[in-house]
């Protein structure tokens, strides 16, 4: 393996644990009692915005430093069309990665909403996965 591909699949892999550590996070927070619905959701966001990143990067193309899931669909799609159809549902997730962070940008999310980002979050995870090479990360 050359210096590049060996970078490549670090990098690769620093993505997947990063995402799926929010997936983590999200899914042992809606097995809670307590519904911490502001935070499922954030890290939903996150983990389908490191998710998508995880596979750019093993396709080889470059994105912006942003949390906007419709621009990382977008560039999903120049490689995928029917993937990128597949996960257009997730852009719902965007807001919840820095509106809802702060007083005022909008309402506090509902025990409806964080329970739909698991699900989309799982629906980007399951169909980035079997796309990248084996990893030593396993799926939460």
């Amino acid at each position: 393996m050359t210096p590049l591909e060996e970078r490549k699949i670090r990098v690769l892999n620093e993505w997947l644990r990063k995402a799926d550590m929010d997936q983590a996070v999200a899914e042992r927070l809606a097995a809670d009692e307590v519904p911490f619905c502001n935070a499922i959701t954030f890290h939903c966001q996150q983990a389908a915005e490191k998710y998508l990143k995880a596979l750019l990067t093993f396709w080889e193309i470059e994105f912006p430093k942003t949390h906007i899931l419709a621009m990382l669909i977008g560039l999903v799609e120049t490689r995928d069309e029917t993937l990128a159809k597949s996960l257009m549902d997730v852009i719902v997730l965007t807001p919840y990665g820095a509106e809802l962070r702060y007083p005022g940008d909008r309402p506090d999310a509902s025990v409806e909403e964080a329970e739909n980002a698991v699900q989309l979050a799982r629906m980007v995870r399951d169909a980035v996965l079997p796309l990248l090479p084996d990893s030593p990360n396993p799926p939460v």
